[in-house]
């Protein structure tokens, strides 16, 4: 029995792990907030800033198209710095242009302070995955189900928060994530326990040389079609609900719920009775045909809220599954197949909400829709052609056959060497 089946056989205990994994984990949550932070103050934004739709989306692009390009480098810093160090920076980073967000008076400065936050944002998440790895009791899967669990309650919360600011004033958010990210600044300074620098250097090609890996690459692409869809829905789908900053707030708080859930609760059953790829084939099949309803009846308020909430389900099955079997088939060290996945599928859900404004204003509001639900289709044709490559991923094997690596030494998950 390899290390991952052992993993799936026993019990994993979320709730009894060192205090510098909560101190992580918080932080997480937090971080993941700024993902659909936005979503209910987007109306909002347009009418009182005097931008269109597609300029607002523009806060998405911003962020996560920085974001991605930024993770190519998280290796070579956070080698070079140890990772507590790295995870401070990318905290301060976030603190500082959240609030400078908050302070700006034009669509372009808050876009602008956005990229800034996407730096932040990437030098935090790829280092914080594999100090979670590295420090969590349960082993490897537990890990990523708990990093999944920090990333669903960040999204399930980050709408409901930005609704609640946003109603007050669409510069809430943006002070209320500052001030949540000053106190996870605060919990790792404390909780978390220095880290060595590694003995090794990430050199800055690292990230690119692994998506060689036609694995890892088949993986990434999956993922950044996945995500075109995705990202179409969460950028562009509250200018059609024409609801009050609370309300998208509620309408996409559940949504992130069943995101959570799912992620938590229903993938690790899914994969251990039927296998990673056909579970990732059904959900991503079923988001597609979501996607796919949403581009028929658009302007059907009833109909664009229920397949947003139900969407929660697919993502939060796809999310789990996704992100364990990546770091299990890629032969280069966790931290750098964090970056090169997360570089290539930042850039489809970055370009994917400004696409979708642009297509609304050259053609109607379906396409948009249509487009990212052909995409998530697309998406599941790449996985079928790596589906022995999944299935050794049940196994805990690589692609090639070869036991998957299951690293001991905290240092060795949290950095990777050149």
């Amino acid at each position: 029995m390899t290390a991952s089946t052992a993993e799936r056989g026993r019990t994993v205990s979320m709730f009894r792990q060192p205090k510098a994994v909560y101190a992580v984990a918080f932080a997480c949550v937090i971080s993941f907030m700024g993902i659909g932070l936005v979503d209910p103050i987007l109306p909002a934004l347009s009418s009182q800033l005097d931008a269109s739709p597609s300029q607002v989306t523009l806060l998405f692009t911003s962020y996560l198209v920085v974001t991605a390009i930024a993770m190519l480098g998280t290796n070579w810093v956070s080698s070079r710095l140890g990772a507590k160090h790295t995870l401070i920076a990318g905290l301060a980073i976030i603190v500082t242009f959240s609030a400078l967000a908050g302070f700006s008076g034009s669509i372009g400065g808050i876009i602008g302070f956005r990229a800034g936050w996407g730096l932040g944002n990437a030098l935090f998440i790829a280092t914080s995955l594999a100090v979670i790895v590295a420090s969590a009791h349960g082993g490897f899967a537990g890990a990523i189900v708990l990093y999944e669990a920090a990333l669903g309650l960040g999204i399930a919360a980050g709408p409901l928060l930005g609704g609640l600011l946003g109603d007050i004033s669409w510069r809430g958010p943006f002070f209320g994530v500052s001030a949540l990210m000053a106190l996870a600044l605060v919990a790792t300074l404390i909780l978390l326990p220095a880290t060595p620098k590694p003995e090794h250097r990430t050199s800055l090609s690292a990230p690119l040389k692994a998506l060689r890996h036609h694995g890892l690459l088949k993986m990434s692409i999956a993922a950044l079609l996945y995500n075109w869809g995705f990202f179409t829905m969460l950028g562009y789908a509250p200018f059609p609900m024409e609801l009050s900053a609370i309300q998208l707030g509620f309408v996409f708080f559940g949504w992130g719920l069943l995101v959570a859930i799912c992620s938590v609760a229903v993938a690790p059953r899914l994969q251990t009775r039927f296998g990673t790829g056909p579970s990732l084939y059904v959900a991503l099949t079923l988001f597609a045909v979501d996607l796919a309803v949403i581009a028929i009846w658009p302007d059907v308020r009833t109909v664009l809220v229920s397949a947003v909430i139900i969407a929660g389900i697919f993502i939060g099955i796809n999310n789990t599954l996704t992100t364990q079997a990546v770091m299990i088939v890629s032969p280069v060290e966790r931290p750098v197949a964090s970056a090169a996945y997360g570089f290539v599928r930042f850039i489809g859900g970055g370009l994917a909400p400004f696409a979708a404004g642009k297509l609304v204003e050259h053609f109607n509001l379906h396409v948009p829709f249509a487009i990212g639900s052909l995409a998530v289709l697309a998406a599941v044709g790449v996985l079928l052609s790596a589906h022995t490559m999944l299935r050794h991923a049940d196994k805990g094997l690589d692609e090639d056959g070869h036991p998957a690596t299951e690293h001991d030494d905290p240092a060795d998950v949290a950095e990777a060497p050149a």
